[in-house]
């Protein structure tokens, strides 16, 4: 039986969703002068540009974004960020994706980054399912899902509209 596509988060959601987590982001901030957004490639990226924009537009904190590279397939490769460790270093993180599924990623982003002292390291996924093999949690996310295994998340955070959908 073939399985229907399934609209989780709307484009309106999404945006919703988005500006709740910046303010979340903001309340764990608020005596910060910068917070580093530290997307990771691709959507987690997108989503952390977009979380930029919401956190200009709510406070005064200047959101420094980093682009994080992991291969997914194979997660023990080097790790690259599009900053230095110096510019992290002692620095609120917030590490970001689009999907929490089973933390692998969300686990090895943490790992890279405790190499260097953080003053706090935080993370972020739009949507959390609940398929977890790593002892990964998300500290904001827009919402949790439970899903069965055979079924995948997609998010669509490019164009003039967002949308997020169960396949």
């Amino acid at each position: 039986m073939a399985l229907e596509q399934n609209n989780i988060l709307s484009h309106d959601e999404i945006n919703h969703k988005i500006k709740r987590i910046a303010y979340q982001i903001y309340e764990c901030n608020a005596d910060e002068k910068q917070v580093i957004l530290a997307g990771i490639e691709s959507n987690g990226y997108i989503l952390a540009k977009k979380l930029k924009i919401a956190l200009k537009k709510i406070c005064t904190i200047e959101p420094l974004l980093c682009k994080v590279t992991i291969d997914k397939k194979n997660p023990l490769t080097e790790i690259k960020t599009s900053i230095s460790p110096e510019d992290y270093t002692n620095k609120s993180i917030v590490l970001i994706d689009d999907v929490l599924n089973s933390g692998t990623t969300l686990i090895y982003g943490v790992k890279h980054f405790l190499n260097v002292p953080l003053k706090q390291f935080k993370t972020a996924v739009l949507i959390n399912r609940n398929h977890k093999k790593y002892p990964v949690k998300a500290d904001f996310k827009g919402i949790s899902l439970s899903t069965s295994l055979h079924e995948h998340v997609k998010i669509n955070l490019e164009g003039s509209v967002f949308e997020a959908v169960l396949k």
